[in-house]
């Protein structure tokens, strides 16, 4: 199972940056990590993870902590704290860095 050695998140910034202890890094911008947020609030209960509309003055990370060994839970300028992304979702997400923000809307996750 892949594992994080190091999270960067400075406050204010608009990237979050994961290096993982295979030596590859993670680029993942505070949209696509809010616009994919795989809790039940913003996905319901069943079916893959779809991108979801969000308001920007949400898209500000005011914390994160981990949950066990295998997932962080991120913190939202808005209060929304309920999503919990599992090393391995945040480790395909970082796969869309690449691509533009019209490309993340048709993009579909397993849970």
């Amino acid at each position: 199972m892949l594992s994080p050695v190091e999270v960067r998140a400075p406050r204010g910034a608009r990237m979050m940056e994961i290096e993982w202890d295979d030596g590859e890094v993670s680029h993942l911008p505070h949209a696509l990590l809010r616009g994919f947020c795989p809790c039940a609030e913003c996905q319901g209960h069943h079916g893959p993870v779809r991108w979801v509309e969000v308001e920007s003055k949400s898209l500000e990370l005011t914390d994160l902590g981990e949950e066990g060994r295998y997932a962080l839970r991120l913190t939202w300028g808005d209060g929304h704290a309920s999503g919990i992304y599992t090393f391995e979702f945040l480790r395909q997400l970082g796969g869309l860095f690449e691509s533009d923000a019209a490309e993340w809307r048709g993009r579909t996750f397993g849970r």
